[in-house]
């Protein structure tokens, strides 16, 4: 798997990801990274920026490229721990990239427990993820499940409550429990959650708009949410 980004790949380095091939723009000045590459004994290919763009599919590199072992899914029983409360966030459909990074970089922030998210329709953990995460990617437990219907049902076997987000809802995003594990459901950037996976929710909530604007990005709900939870 290609990634790109400064910050990515030092976090790559420090978590420990094997990394194949690390490739170095002939141009590149910034001494202080060079050198933290030497102090971790990582090798690197220096080369032109051509190579680095066609590797990249010319995205912004920063001119730091490298070739990692894939980002690994884990399972709901590995991140369910009934000890102690718990956080979830649920994707139903997260198409944009940039979206899905955005909401990692939240995610580790916050100290979110897992994202879980499908395999369908639904953007994986690529390249432009990865950037956008600024390194987050590298700390935050991702589960992907076949299904989110019978994800959420054995969520709720757990006693973990699932928080559903609707427009027309009647109560505030600020009444998320304090008290249980919760899992926060999102739903696609343009439709919203699907209307079984708004069935299966305990309890549906919302963010007030008071402007002209009747939504918000769903990185920026995810934010709110998440911070809202802790």
């Amino acid at each position: 798997m290609i990634i790109y980004g400064k910050n990515i790949i030092k976090e790559a380095i420090y978590t420990k990801r094997p990394i194949y091939k690390l490739y170095i723009d002939e141009r590149l000045k910034d001494n202080d990274y060079l050198e933290f590459l030497k102090s971790h004994d990582i090798k690197y290919k220096i080369t032109n920026k051509g190579e680095l763009n066609n590797l990249t599919n010319n995205a912004i590199h920063q001119g730091v490229v490298a070739d990692v072992l894939p980002y690994e899914y884990k399972t709901l029983n590995e991140v369910i721990n009934e000890e102690k409360r718990q956080r979830f966030l649920i994707l139903d459909g997260i198409e944009d990239p940039h979206n899905l990074g955005a909401i990692l970089r939240t995610a580790e922030a916050t100290k979110l427990d897992a994202i879980i998210m499908s395999k369908k329709n639904q953007v994986p953990l690529n390249a432009t993820v990865a950037k956008v995460s600024s390194g987050a990617i590298e700390h935050v437990d991702v589960v992907v499940v076949g299904n989110i219907n019978q994800a959420i049902t054995e969520l709720k076997e757990k006693n973990i409550w699932v928080v559903g987000t609707d427009d027309k809802a009647t109560n505030s995003y600020l009444e998320i429990p304090k008290d249980r594990s919760v899992a926060i459901v999102l739903g696609n950037e343009g439709e919203g959650m699907r209307f079984l996976v708004k069935q299966n929710c305990d309890i549906l909530v919302k963010i007030p708009m008071y402007g002209k604007v009747n939504s918000l990005n769903v990185s920026v709900a995810a934010a709110l949410m998440l911070y809202a939870s802790i």
